[in-house]
């Protein structure tokens, strides 16, 4: 009966086995991850409050947050766009929605499109901004917005 016991535990060990090497393989044949994918740490010296967080994910999503009360004039929400690869460069978008602290009602948007270059850990972009009202029509915008810098977010 003790040797039973001991051989049906045989199939269990030969499936995990099967199992890990089915894992590497997959590993070795997995699609390379783009460079900005990652989160990032981002200096935005246009912005109320410059300190960000940016996550571009490898689906080509990404998300862009800093803290509300940064800026004392509006509440802003976080950012939500898109990124594409063109080659030397990032193409990316994000939008943000804003309201008024005090009347709690929607302010409008803002647009930001941005050319990225990455480098190792290191990312550099421009921007443009649009800005719109409650109602969708354009506000005035930054007009020569100054470069972000970037450092991604690694473990130690």
């Amino acid at each position: 009966m003790r040797s039973l016991g001991k051989l049906a535990i045989l199939p269990l060990l030969f499936a995990g086995a099967i199992s890990a090497m089915g894992c590497d393989d997959e590993r070795e044949h997995a699609a390379p991850v783009h460079p900005i994918v990652g989160t990032w740490l981002v200096h935005d010296p246009n912005a109320p409050f410059p300190h960000h967080l940016y996550v571009f994910n490898g689906d080509g999503t990404m998300q862009q947050a800093n803290p509300d009360a940064g800026n004392a004039r509006g509440s802003d929400s976080d950012g939500k766009g898109i990124w594409v690869n063109r080659g030397d460069r990032i193409e990316a978008k994000w939008v943000e929605l804003s309201a008024d602290r005090t009347t709690h009602q929607y302010t409008g948007r803002l647009e930001l499109t941005m050319q990225i270059t990455v480098q190792g850990d290191s990312l550099s972009a421009t921007e443009s901004a649009k800005l719109f009202d409650a109602t969708g029509a354009p506000a005035p915008a930054p007009e020569t917005p100054k470069p972000l810098r970037g450092v991604r977010l690694t473990l130690p």
